[in-house]
């Protein structure tokens, strides 16, 4: 597996990033950790999670216990990223970018995962309610302190990002060295204003999504609905996903990829991610799986490079989706 620098910093990571939110939900902690097996096997020393997850919104909190247990007795082995933002508690402060939540939450996730330091620590989100000055301060701390590394954002545009590299740069305090954004085939609307911001500034990114919460595998059909058990199914998440996604825009597009995938002779999963692969600003997309064999496209995608030909045709087939709401 290749490993990459993220952003500016000293700090390399695998080429792909193994994503952990169906652990403890979609996915019992036997799975979990089969899924954790699989990529350490294929070489996948770069691991994500948060503390809301799992996904399902089942005991918060569960999917990084699950991840620390498996880490126990090889944490030097794997660059760990976690995240905090989401709502974790009842009170008023137990959400957003606040010094006073980031501060609890991050001792929380260190808890959790049964560690004393956190390489790669991100906010889940855009908090408008805390200036941006008040977080980077308390995230300097944390860097400071040792118990965080590196530090990153997950959902933000590219004003907000933009933003805080400048306060940070004024302020001489830590500076955001990752981004998360979704994209995909389907999703492209990053390309416009956040990728040429993180390709200036040297900022990693991380991509999520890339099979588009699954709907870039080919297996869903719009008449018959969404697949039980897939994110598409997933409660309030998955109303967000079919929100996102289930549309027939969309549905006719995977029937195009797939006649490319097919003449190609790939699996529409392995192209799929092998064109977000192929973005030369892409440090590692993040991957997740509900069952340990869901990896192989997505490490057939990092060995077999796709041509530039089939690149460039791919970029053709979905440039209208670099239009339209970045928030969407």
């Amino acid at each position: 597996m290749e490993h990459v620098r993220l952003g500016r910093t000293g700090l390399y990571v695998s080429r792909l990033c193994l994503g952990t939110m169906t652990f403890g939900g979609q996915c019992d902690e036997t799975v979990s950790r089969a899924i954790l097996d699989r990529g350490a096997e294929a070489g996948i020393t770069f691991l994500d999670t948060s503390d809301v997850y799992p996904v399902s919104g089942e005991a918060i909190g569960r999917t990084e216990e699950i991840v620390g247990r498996w880490l126990a007795g090889q944490r030097e082995q794997y660059i760990v990223a976690t995240k905090c933002f989401g709502r974790t508690g009842p009170r008023p402060w137990d959400q957003g970018a606040s010094r006073a939540h980031i501060m609890a939450a991050v001792d929380a996730s260190l808890r959790r995962l049964q560690t004393d330091y956190i390489d790669l620590y991100q906010l889940h989100g855009y908090d408008p309610n805390t200036p941006v000055d008040e977080t980077l301060r308390a995230l300097d701390d944390l860097v400071r302190s040792g118990k965080v590394r590196y530090i990153g954002v997950s959902n933000w545009l590219a004003y907000q990002l933009a933003l805080a590299v400048g306060r940070s740069e004024a302020q001489r305090v830590a500076r955001f060295d990752s981004v998360q954004p979704r994209y995909s085939l389907v999703f492209r609307e990053f390309e416009r204003e956040m990728f040429p911001l993180c390709e200036q500034e040297e900022i990693g990114v991380l991509p999520y999504n890339a099979l588009a919460a699954g709907l870039l595998t080919g297996k869903h059909d719009m008449a018959a609905g969404p697949i039980e058990g897939t994110r598409f199914d997933l409660g309030a998440a998955g109303v967000r996903y079919r929100e996102r996604y289930w549309h027939e825009r969309e549905f006719q597009t995977v029937e195009e990829l797939r006649a490319v995938a097919d003449e190609a002779g790939l699996p529409l999963a392995q192209m799929a991610i092998g064109w977000v692969l192929a973005n030369p600003v892409v440090t590692a997309p993040i991957i997740g799986a509900t069952r340990p064999e869901q990896l192989r496209d997505a490490i057939a995608a990092v060995q077999e490079p796709l041509s530039a030909d089939l690149v460039d045709r791919l970029d053709d087939l979905t440039e209208e989706y670099r239009r339209g709401d970045a928030i969407r």
